[in-house]
């Protein structure tokens, strides 16, 4: 699950004084209703960052090779994990089988109609529906949320009730931000959008991802172990 640091206390350290957005920031009071996004990325971004698991910083991933960037604001939420509840749900809802979670925390796109001009930061965002989203086979959930009182965005309630394309905007990002022309066809997991679904699958969804890192991380200890 990423790099590994040989001295614990450096670690405990870390988490100790230093807010680590995965374990130590809240995800609110009111979730899953209204919750705390960390925003890794925003849609003028030509790199991909992502969180390194271990020291709670932001990192570069890779430059963007290609044209495709991020249509809104895209993150994750603190203290969730996609583990057997959030798989078991994608298998009970889709019919597929053998289905796991992809280990990391749940993804979370944000939208609004505001230029954000970079991430690593807090947003308060209210879930409206998400992707049933599959890489390999591995639950890799897309919740999409509107940025709390948006001008133009904290009206919808609703996935449906979003214009057809910004929903297919995000869903071509998904579908095509990992292709590379040049790679190897056997090289390749398949990803797959398998359904949209509303606000109501998406808050149980954040509600199993939290009771998953409720169980993956029974203890600091565990963190420290595990990250």
């Amino acid at each position: 699950m990423g790099n590994k640091i040989n001295d614990p206390i450096a670690r405990l350290m870390g988490l100790r004084y230093k807010s680590h957005p995965w374990h130590g920031i809240e995800v609110g009071d009111d979730a899953p209703n209204v919750i705390t996004a960390f925003i890794e990325m925003v849609p003028t971004d030509t790199v991909k960052y992502e969180l390194d698991k271990v020291s709670g910083y932001i990192k570069i991933d890779r430059p963007q090779k290609y044209s495709n960037v991020i249509p809104a604001l895209y993150g994750f939420v603190p203290q969730s994990f996609c583990g057997e509840a959030v798989a078991q749900y994608c298998m009970d809802q889709s019919g597929r089988k053998d289905i796991v979670g992809d280990g990391d925390p749940l993804d979370i796109c944000v939208l609004t109609e505001r230029d954000v001009s970079h991430g690593d930061i807090i947003v308060n965002a209210r879930p409206i529906g998400g992707f049933r989203m599959l890489d390999g086979n591995e639950a890799d959930d897309k919740i999409i949320a509107v940025l709390s009182h948006d001008v133009t965005y904290s009206g919808y309630t609703d996935i449906s009730e979003l214009p057809r394309g910004v929903v297919n905007r995000l869903k071509h990002y998904f579908l095509t931000y990992k292709d590379m022309p040049d790679a190897a066809e056997h090289n390749k997991k398949k990803v797959e959008i398998i359904e949209t679904y509303g606000r109501d699958e998406a808050c149980e969804i954040i509600h199993r991802s939290l009771e998953d890192y409720k169980c993956h991380f029974d203890s600091l200890d565990d963190i420290l172990r595990r990250v």
